[in-house]
């Protein structure tokens, strides 16, 4: 079976890699980002409606955004390799919609055995103003959740 660890590169999410590998037994480990690009994001900004939106990649050219992605799953992977875990991938995936979504998607496409996600502790208003991409994923997802909270502060 395979465990899916989503990263985002926060504290929270490498916490949840030191976790998983501290206290999993080895098993095959994807480690994913998901990313969206600019464009789609600027269409959600108020002054999309004035400001020139700039132009996607051509054919056959990746976005810059996915470049990231893909980088920031690789140190992901490298963090994991490094805490103890073996046989580790990446993925970074295009979200479509909610990041919990795409999550979810993924894990059902590979039938991942554990879901494992930082959580950002947000409580309270916060947690309903900011939503909570851990609980989504908790809540919508047909297998295992390991949603590993963020260390105690001294």
């Amino acid at each position: 079976m395979t465990v899916l660890i989503a990263f985002d590169g926060s504290d929270d999410s490498r916490t949840a890699i030191e976790f998983a590998a501290r206290h999993l037994k080895a098993e095959p480990t994807v480690v994913m980002t998901v990313w969206e690009p600019l464009l789609t994001q600027i269409t959600w900004a108020p002054i999309a409606a004035v400001a020139p939106v700039p132009a996607g990649p051509q054919d056959g050219d990746t976005w810059e955004e996915e470049k990231q992605a893909e980088q920031l799953a690789q140190a992901g992977a490298d963090l994991a390799l490094s805490a103890g875990l073996t046989q580790v991938t990446t993925r970074a995936e295009r979200g479509g919609g909610p990041v919990w979504a795409a999550i979810v998607d993924v894990a059902d496409e590979l039938n991942a055995s554990l879901i494992v996600t930082g959580s950002r502790g947000l409580a309270g208003a916060r947690s309903v103003i900011l939503g909570s991409v851990s609980t989504r994923v908790l809540h919508h997802a047909h297998r295992p959740v390991l949603v590993v909270p963020p260390p105690k502060e001294d």
